[in-house]
């Protein structure tokens, strides 16, 4: 909040009201006064009984009142007096003042603007004119993560988010809802994914010695300008969604190494269950049991290679090779012919993504 915006206010008051008034911060310093002489001035030690209270206080012969965010005030205006009419005058102006910071503070706050920008809730013309008035680097290289926690997010979760990214001209932290948290980082343009990542785990770890439940981090793509936020924080999006499908066991999942699984997302139901019907003509996939699609995936998870598949499953090669025997004859696919293995395992792919009915973006 600027100052002097404050002092503007406080000046034009002055001839009305007809009494020293002023503003200070929660560490008392008076940041504007109709006395431009006491602006910088530090008043007495009792301060934090004024931000203590939600309502007026008299200290040293001013009657304080405090105001900004409810949970946190972060500034007091005080009048000189502590009669009734300096109480009313203070609450007038605490009102007035909290009005001005919040209309301010939505208007040129650098946060706000990027939420906004993510959310595509700011027109494509307007980010550029904002970003220059805000007096953002537009050929910064950016990436958003976004961190999505099992429970509602409290205060301190978000505060221990924000500590470890200290640099607030150029990092960002965001909250998007009761369980979403955005982290728009200023990056290297030859940063790599695997090095994103290992941010992402400090972040998960932070969390976790701070006691605040599991999290999950998604990574959007690297880009370049304001604009592209919006894309990047999409991208994180629909990592979480997809990762909630296909990678159940990791906790951060990256945009770019989707693979396969981001073209089966973006796929409508329709096409897929076609898809499904096509290739599993002889017999549904549901007849397959789950030993059958046990062994499947450890077949898949070992490059198809049977001696060392029967090895993992503890059975004899034979018993393997009478399993797939009898896999090909329920679906019409040899799963040890490389193109058949290909076409079965994005049947399986296809059918978990249908079967979690994942919210798209």
């Amino acid at each position: 909040m600027s100052n002097r915006l404050f002092q503007s206010i406080i000046h034009q008051m002055k001839e009305t009201l007809g009494r020293t008034i002023g503003v200070v911060d929660e560490s008392g310093t008076v940041v504007a006064s109709t006395e431009l002489t006491t602006i910088g001035e530090v008043i007495g030690t009792r301060i934090a009984d004024v931000f203590a209270v939600n309502a007026s206080v008299a200290l040293d012969g001013c009657t304080y009142r405090a105001f900004g965010s409810p949970m946190q005030p972060e500034f007091a205006v005080y009048v000189e007096g502590t009669d009734g009419l300096a109480d009313k005058y203070a609450g007038i102006l605490a009102i007035s003042l909290a009005n001005i910071k919040q209309y301010y503070d939505e208007k040129y706050d650098k946060s706000n603007f990027i939420k906004n920008v993510m959310l595509d809730n700011i027109l494509p013309g307007d980010i550029y004119l904002k970003g220059r008035e805000l007096h953002f680097n537009n050929d910064a290289v950016r990436v958003v993560f976004l961190v999505r926690l099992s429970q509602p997010c409290e205060i301190s979760v978000f505060d221990t988010i924000s500590s470890l990214f200290p640099d607030k001209s150029k990092d960002f932290v965001v909250n998007i809802n009761e369980t979403d948290i955005a982290i728009i980082k200023d990056i290297a343009p030859t940063i790599e994914v695997k090095d994103l990542e290992k941010l992402a785990r400090s972040v998960i770890d932070s969390l976790e010695s701070e006691s605040a439940g599991f999290a999950i981090v998604g990574i959007g793509t690297q880009v370049k300008g304001i604009k592209d936020l919006a894309k990047s924080f999409k991208e994180a999006q629909v990592a979480l969604e997809v990762g909630k499908v296909f990678d159940t066991e990791k906790v951060i999942v990256s945009y770019e190494n989707l693979g396969i699984a981001r073209l089966i997302y973006q796929l409508p139901s329709k096409l897929c269950e076609m898809f499904l019907r096509e290739v599993f003509k002889r017999g549904s996939i549901e007849s397959l049991d789950h030993e059958t699609l046990f062994t499947i995936q450890k077949f898949f998870e070992n490059n198809l290679n049977v001696s060392e598949t029967s090895r993992k499953l503890f059975v004899h090669r034979n018993t393997l090779v009478y399993r797939l025997e009898k896999i090909r004859k329920l679906t019409g696919l040899d799963l040890r012919e490389f193109d058949d293995a290909i076409v079965f395992k994005v049947a399986l792919m296809v059918k978990k993504y249908l079967d979690s009915s994942p919210i798209k973006y």
